[in-house]
């Protein structure tokens, strides 16, 4: 019996294909089209607090950033486009990004401060693909925020424990810091931040 080899597709036909308002998230991993699981309440407080706060400090702090509702981040030269739960961008580089203007897509390092990964089932592609993917792109910060340590022993500790993973660009190479219970989480793009894990993972229970 023969098994049917699925199509690979391009990022091109991915944004073209990309249905409107169908109420389906989809990504695109190396030419897969993959259905995104429709998050948990838990999930999108958790976006939702960390979206608020950063607003806040971008606009106390007048910095020159934004963050948009729905932007594709595609790793330069491959077919693969993400959609991460927050996404801080700098204004000033978009000029710099072809598709921006027609597609809300960026692909250079320069342009995205930091991007933020709220786990969730498919936590294999926060911690390895799209680490990998942040990284080769030289986005200088990323962060797993893992509130229902879903993750692997290796990456939050054994017994599992609910971890934020900042990912911070040294040399060209991400290094990893954690933060668990009442850390001050430590940021290069927001220095001046000031919030604990406890305070983010509580957004998800109250």
């Amino acid at each position: 019996m023969t098994q049917a080899i699925p199509k690979l597709v391009t990022f091109e036909e991915f944004v073209d294909w990309l249905p409107e308002n169908s109420g389906v998230r989809y990504e695109l991993h190396n030419g897969n089209i993959v259905e995104m699981a429709q998050p948990v309440g838990e999930h999108e407080e958790v976006k939702g607090f960390l979206t608020i706060k950063l607003s806040a400090s971008i606009d106390r702090l007048n910095l020159p950033y934004v963050i948009p509702n729905q932007a594709i981040v595609r790793p330069s030269g491959k077919d693969s486009g993400y959609f991460p739960d927050v996404l801080v961008l700098n204004r000033a580089n978009l000029a710099n990004e072809p598709l921006w203007k027609k597609e809300s897509t960026v692909s250079l390092g320069a342009s995205i401060p930091l991007v933020i990964k709220v786990v969730s089932t498919n936590w294999r592609d926060d911690y390895h693909l799209k680490y990998a993917d942040y990284e080769e792109m030289g986005i200088p910060e990323y962060w797993i925020v893992d509130y229902a340590a879903l993750g692997g022993r290796n990456f939050i500790g054994n017994p599992k424990q609910p971890t934020i993973s900042v990912c911070s660009l040294v040399d060209e190479e991400y290094q990893i810091s954690k933060f668990r219970d009442g850390d001050r989480i430590i940021s290069q793009t927001f220095p001046e931040l000031n919030l604990t894990p406890n305070q983010i993972f509580q957004a998800a229970v109250v």
